[in-house]
């Protein structure tokens, strides 16, 4: 409640920048209905304390206050919406309406309430007086109902220091993990007893949520895959109760094969897990009890010692599994062991002061041994002072009672202690399916495009969003899958429990409402704010009102979406649409949504925007993500004229279509563009300057589809680009200053190189010529005279290297024989390579490799642990 008051009082702020000799004499009433939502805000935390005690009129209370608040949002959204919308049958002619209309009110400006006779502002006028009125009423009956406004200093922003970004997400530090030692060994034993128990074995892991099954898994994981040559097949796969059975043997064959039938994937697998082949499975999260029934089959019993765990919440999942094994039951912590971990996470850098130990095992002891509890209060711990009387403070909210209740109260407390910026931001997680990996670029975009996020001084919108998603993992209450090479997140998830939290707490706000509805959470049916489709239905429009700001839909790509049509006012006010794994879509009448900032079609089939396309009309667009997307029509060339586009995002599922160079007065936002073609095309003098942009893929052609490319125009371009970071290049017969773009100015600053394609033949591979700083190196398909590691060895910065289908013409062994200092990652899928060689002492510092080609690995032994098949 308290983030949505403050996100409409901060609308109404800059209504009046923006709008001021619109508003005329309205712009009094905007101030004084800004002035009253400041004056309720203060008395917010107290009425969602009260609330959450079982206060019947604090929660009426603020229930009225909540429809004030999203009255206020509609009210100034429709304005802006009247504004433009002045003919609804707008044809390209009357394109610039808008500064038409803004140059008619411009000459209002002195006449006060005379503006009011201007359709749209006399609507205005109106509403914000009935609301007026009510926030007054709202605000007197605080004293009826014993709210009491917070002191001024809780009032202010609170400025989290957060320690430090970790070195790296993607791995479970066992240091860090307690009491699960005893439950590690004995599941390890049992995944070893090859000898004694050499049939196929189901191990279920069994405990409610929160008690640390996937933990465990994680950490007999990584154990088992770093055991030399014990199993030659391993893989953990997170399956949540909307699993599908097609995308889990899909991912247990690594491949991404045509045949979409179950059967023939079933058969392809059993075939794969032959009998020289121990193999380890790992399946987290099982909700269903017949799944082990449907998977068996594929899974052979060749009498070696191979594996599959389950981890479950439900017993009878866990028995069915394996009748004849009782399942591995996992317990709650004793005190001693929940107050180290409590402290791992309140205090991950120092000891415990003495002071502070007693409140420390109290605290502990109210978490009642539940693994998640201890974490997500040692996050709230880790933001406040160490002092005995900040640390009672928190002791004292633990008022749990002993219903069952407990971990959903201690998640209640922690969202409550988090400042109001973060609570919006963590709350829209509800938008994502379970065990979901999030995009931590595409969820800040969104965040973004929703208003989250405030200009801060010397930062871009992004660093701050990146810096709210870091104080998200750092108060525990999402998790950081994996990173970028210079430390940004790349993936994040959601803890089931916490996802839960969310969407209750999001539901009854009617922040966000998920359909299906999860089983136990309800909330009544209501105009929705922001909708999510968790699953494939095509009576959408039915859960969206005019009021709808948000629509996200996660399908499958076998299902259909005809008809998509935003040719009516079901639509007017969306903000942010992602449509996610949708197999056909129709996008008409989309010019009518003014307020839309945010537009991704991603993995979907086909979609079909209109003859004359009309996105241009979009003033407010941010994003547009029509990645892995085939888009007829061609492509919307009249997104250059938006000057608000900052990400331009196009992967296509065919040829990349055309692009005509963006306008220079369009691109000054600009700060990613791939991947678009035609380049060769433009002319000098229309060359824009990307001043701002930071990554730039072009896809000119590659190796299943080559071109005559006029590479100078390429080079002229980079030489506008000032802060690049990131370049990608697909390519035939690729120069010499494609490969090494040192027209790029500050070319030293680039960190990520993709070059897909065949190079010049006058070309040679030389590591001095590369950026000195590169972090992230890509080669698909070219071809070397010479082995190319000794080169790529002399890459001092480099931590991510991926080689696919390199044709090395003198020979069929590669080797790395000195080098690649920091090197972390390696990705290959070499062609007619027969063995790649690591001399010892070479790439100290990996930690991930993956091989899906045929080319024998030759290691040292303390890279042994990464086998011919292991898995990221």
């Amino acid at each position: 409640m308290e983030s949505m008051v403050s996100f409409v009082a901060g609308k109404l702020g800059e209504l009046i920048l923006k709008e001021a000799e619109l508003l005329g004499g309205v712009g009094d009433n905007v101030k004084l209905v800004e002035k009253e939502l400041k004056r309720i805000q203060c008395c917010l935390k107290d009425a969602d304390s009260k609330q959450r005690k079982g206060d019947a009129q604090a929660e009426n209370w603020l229930n009225e206050l909540r429809e004030v608040a999203y009255r206020i949002e509609d009210s100034i959204d429709t304005f802006y919406l009247q504004l433009e919308d002045t003919d609804q049958h707008v044809d390209e002619d009357n394109y610039h309406v808008r500064q038409k209309i803004c140059c008619f009110f411009g000459k209002l400006k002195n006449l006060g309430q005379k503006a009011l006779n201007v359709p749209g502002l006399h609507n205005l006028a109106i509403e914000l007086g009935d609301i007026l009125k009510e926030l007054e009423e709202i605000f007197k009956s605080k004293d009826k109902y014993g709210i009491e406004p917070m002191k001024e200093e809780s009032v202010r922003r609170e400025s989290v220091m957060m320690p430090h970004r970790r070195a790296a997400y993607e791995d479970v530090n066992e240091t860090d993990v307690v009491g699960l030692d005893d439950d590690k060994n004995n599941v390890l034993k049992l995944l070893f007893s090859h000898e004694e128990t050499p049939r196929r074995t189901v191990i279920s892991i069994l405990g409610p949520g929160g008690l640390g099954k996937t933990t465990l898994a994680q950490i007999v994981y990584k154990r088992s895959s770093t055991s030399e040559n014990h199993f030659q097949y391993h893989i953990m796969l997170s399956v949540s109760q909307n699993y599908s059975l097609v995308e889990l043997l899909r991912k247990m064959l690594k491949s991404e094969p045509k045949n979409q039938d179950v059967g023939d994937l079933m058969t392809e697998l059993k075939s794969f897990l032959n009998e020289k082949i121990r193999y380890l499975i790992i399946l987290d999260d099982v909700w269903e009890v017949d799944l082990w029934d449907k998977l068996q089959d594929a899974l052979p019993d060749h009498n070696n010692g191979s594996r599959v765990v389950i981890t479950t919440r439900d017993y009878k999942v866990a028995v069915s599994a394996n009748p004849n094994m009782r399942p591995y039951e996992l317990h709650l912590l004793n005190n001693n062991k929940s107050q180290d971990l409590l402290l791992r996470k309140a205090l991950p850098y120092q000891t415990c002061p003495t002071i502070l130990r007693d409140i420390a095992d109290q605290i502990a002891i109210k978490c009642k041994g539940l693994p998640l509890a201890l974490i997500v209060v040692g996050g709230i711990l880790k933001t406040k002072n160490q002092t005995r009387s900040a640390w009672e403070k928190v002791l004292r909210t633990m008022d749990w009672h002993s219903d069952g209740k407990g971990c959903m109260d201690v998640l209640a407390m922690s969202y409550e202690e988090m400042p109001y910026y973060l609570k919006a931001c963590f709350l829209y997680v509800a938008s994502f399916p379970e065990d979901h990996e999030i995009s931590a670029k595409c969820l800040i975009k969104m965040w973004i495009a929703e208003g989250f996020i405030p200009f801060e001084d010397k930062k871009t919108m992004e660093e701050t969003a990146e810096d709210y998603l870091e104080q998200l993992f750092q108060r525990s209450m999402v998790q950081v899958l994996s990173q970028h090479s210079n430390g940004s997140f790349k993936y994040c998830r959601v803890h089931d429990l916490l996802r839960e939290f969310a969407i209750h707490e999001a539901g009854k706000e009617n922040f966000v409402t998920v359909f299906p509805k999860p089983e136990g959470i309800n909330h009544p049916d209501r105009v929705t704010r922001r909708v999510s489709l968790q699953s494939d239905c095509n009576e959408f429009k039915k859960y969206i009102s005019p009021n709808t700001r948000s629509l996200l839909w996660f399908g499958q790509r076998n299902n259909p979406l005809y008809n998509f049509s935003m040719n009516n006012n079901e639509f007017k006010l969306l903000r942010v649409v992602e449509i996610v794994g949708v197999s056909e879509t129709e996008l008409m009448g989309i010019a009518r949504l003014i307020h839309l900032k945010y537009l991704a079609f991603r993995n979907c089939g086909r979609l079909k925007l209109p003859n004359v396309c009309s996105l241009g009309r979009l003033k407010n667009l941010q994003t547009l993500d029509l990645r892995r997307t085939l888009v007829e029509n061609g492509p919307p060339t009249d997104i250059w004229t938006i000057e608000a586009l900052r990400h331009v995002m196009w992967d296509a599922m065919v040829d990349s279509p055309y692009f005509g160079p963006p306008s220079n007065a369009a691109v000054r936002n600009l700060k990613t563009l791939r991947w678009i073609s035609g380049v060769e095309k433009w002319q000098d003098n229309q060359l824009p300057h990307l001043n701002k942009l930071l990554k730039l893929g072009l896809d000119n052609g590659c190796i299943n589809k080559p071109k005559t490319i006029n590479w100078d125009v390429v080079v002229h371009l980079f030489k506008t680009l000032s802060d690049l970071l990131s370049l990608g290049i697909r390519g035939w017969d690729i120069p010499d200053e494609i490969v090494y773009p040192k027209a790029v100015r500050n070319f030293d600053n680039l960190e990520t190189l993709y070059l897909e394609g065949r190079w010049s033949r006058d070309v040679t591979l030389e590591a001095n010529n590369f950026p000195p700083y590169l972090v992230k190196l890509t080669l698909i398909t070219p071809l070397f005279e010479q082995d190319p590691m000794p080169q790529l060895g002399k890459l001092k910065s480099l931590m991510k290297l991926r080689l696919e289908g390199i044709v090395y013409c003198k020979g069929e062994d590669m080797i790395c024989s000195s080098g690649f200092p920091v090197l972390e990652t390696l990705h290959l899928a070499l062609y007619k390579i027969k063995s790649f060689t690591v001399v010892e002492g070479v790439m100290p510092n990996l930690k991930h490799l993956t091989n899906s080609g045929s080319t024998e690995l030759n290691m040292p032994k303390n890279l042994r642990q990464f086998s011919k098949y292991s898995y990221l």
